[in-house]
């Protein structure tokens, strides 16, 4: 009303309005819309979406496929640049106390076997040399003796087998089989129905023992000699004639040493039997070592006895050497025997190369076969003992 309008006080009849000029009002709304475009890139995981995809349907099951289906990638270190770094490598790869293969001769190569000139492989089945080689033997005053040949062949590079260096980051195991010789059914099962890469232990005192190493040299098996030694409460626990006694002199030692060696040929090399007070002393076990190296021969600890010092004086005296890393059927029964394959697969997984011993049990026998049958599709390797001897943390 117009008498409203004149009562007003001046100013206050009129309702005031915002004034923004455009220019404001546009900054804001862009500064709007690109927080919303940072807050959308950090929290949707596409920040693409919207673009055309596509699904493929993937199918799962395995089934069908074995263990040859897959490869090993493998990462080689590159070569060390030629001068003084290449000549310490080479010098290095020249220390290892390995078997050191004889290549083959010119012609008989091939180009794809080039890079494993110096492992050649060895067909399934294939069997091994079962003839004494005579650049490595000699005679001895019970029978022939392994020796290192004039150019520097050993009785551990003629008789090793050889294995595959293709996948040198697969998980290798080796197994030994002892007391093989003493009984007829035991040998001939272990020969038999063992896989060839199971090395097989032989004691010195089968009556048929070179026909038995004849045959497990025919069937593919890499061999060892058994060396009866002092147990600590001999003789009481006697492990047989000519036992090897802390008590021996240098003399007696060297002749009850030339009788146990003549027992067979074509063995690399030679593993205790009993012995842990043998073993745990110094002087005798070093003329033992000192023996061994000098023939071309490879030592192997059974693991039964914490007290060994075989490991130093074997590093000491340049041996080649391995040590078992645990007894399979110290408790000989197939869940026990399981048990144990199992904690080997886990040692061997952990640090690349496990040893295990057993003996020529029947019980022992059934269960190795049985666990070597899918032991490649479980990602694993078997080895012959000579492949373990310049495993890293010896």
């Amino acid at each position: 009303m117009a008498g409203n309008d004149l009562s007003t006080p001046l100013g206050l009849s009129k309702k005031k309005y915002l004034n923004l000029p455009l220019g404001l009002i546009g900054a804001g709304m862009m500064t709007l819309l690109g927080l919303t475009v940072l807050v959308w890139i950090g929290v949707v995981d596409d920040p693409l979406g919207g673009e055309p995809t596509a699904s493929i349907p993937l199918e799962r099951s395995l089934d069908g496929l074995t263990a040859r289906d897959f490869g090993v990638v493998e990462i080689r270190p590159s070569l060390p640049d030629k001068g003084e770094n290449g000549a310490q490598a080479l010098a290095g790869k020249e220390e290892t106390l390995g078997p050191r293969f004889e290549p083959k001769p010119d012609g008989q190569q091939d180009a794809a076997s080039m890079p494993d000139q110096d492992m050649p492989s060895l067909a399934s089945g294939q069997g091994l040399s079962e003839r004494p080689d005579s650049r490595v033997s000699e005679s001895g005053p019970h029978g022939r003796l392994p020796t290192v040949s004039d150019n520097g062949l050993r009785p551990l590079d003629i008789y090793a087998r050889p294995v595959s260096s293709s996948f040198a980051s697969v998980p290798k195991i080796a197994i030994i089989v002892g007391g093989l010789g003493l009984s007829q059914t035991s040998t001939q099962a272990a020969i038999d129905r063992l896989p060839p890469d199971i090395t097989l232990a032989f004691a010195p005192y089968g009556s048929s023992i070179d026909r038995w190493m004849q045959q497990a040299r025919r069937s593919g098996h890499e061999l060892l000699l058994q060396l009866p030694m002092e147990p600590f409460d001999y003789p009481d626990n006697d492990p047989g004639p000519h036992t090897l006694l802390v008590s021996n002199t240098p003399d007696e030692m060297q002749d009850r040493l030339s009788w146990l060696l003549s027992r067979i040929t074509n063995y690399v090399g030679v593993m205790n039997y009993m012995g842990a007070r043998f073993t745990a002393s110094e002087g005798p076990l070093q003329q033992l070592l000192g023996e061994v190296t000098r023939r071309g021969l490879m030592y192997v600890d059974d693991g039964s006895s914490s007290r060994s010092m075989a490991t130093a004086a074997a590093n000491g005296l340049r041996t080649p050497f391995s040590h078992a890393d645990l007894v399979i059927d110290d408790v000989p029964r197939p869940k026990d025997i399981t048990a144990r394959l199992l904690q080997l697969e886990g040692t061997a997984r952990a640090r690349g190369i496990a040893v295990g011993v057993a003996s020529a049990l029947p019980v022992t026998i059934d269960e190795l076969e049985r666990w070597a049958r899918d032991l490649e599709e479980r990602g694993l390797q078997l080895i012959p003992i000579s492949a373990s001897i310049d495993r890293a943390g010896q």
